[in-house]
């Protein structure tokens, strides 16, 4: 309280409003409830978009790392990546193999062997 004023002064915020200033501040009121609820809003949108992207993301990609023995003389003719698989076509004197591997693991996902009919 300033030194001039006596305690029984009433002071700008004592006086009561006006009805005009009332619906006026009960506006502002409004408004600025408004704001914070699209605030808090926003903010939990953005962290529920983060936290889904982090938890489907599948993590980091490890250095895996896989040696595939080849039947005697043969060779890979192709390699190709198809969604999460690695395919790898390989000539033998058996015929072409085609063998599929998951590409985060290198872990063996399929074979198929394609023969001449005797």
């Amino acid at each position: 309280m300033a030194p001039s004023q006596s305690p029984d002064t009433p002071t700008a915020a004592d006086t009561p409003l006006d009805p005009e200033q009332a619906r006026f501040m009960a506006r502002v009121k409004l408004l600025m409830a408004l704001s914070g609820v699209a605030t808090l809003l926003g903010i939990a949108v953005v962290l529920g978009v983060v936290g889904y992207r982090v938890s489907k993301s599948g993590g980091s990609v490890s250095d895996a790392a896989a040696t595939v023995v080849l039947p005697k003389g043969g060779r890979v003719l192709a390699t190709a990546v198809a969604g999460d698989r690695i395919v790898v076509t390989v000539e033998s004197g058996e015929g072409l193999e085609v063998r599929t591997f998951d590409a985060q693991t290198l872990k063996p996902a399929g074979r198929l062997r394609f023969a001449v009919e005797p």
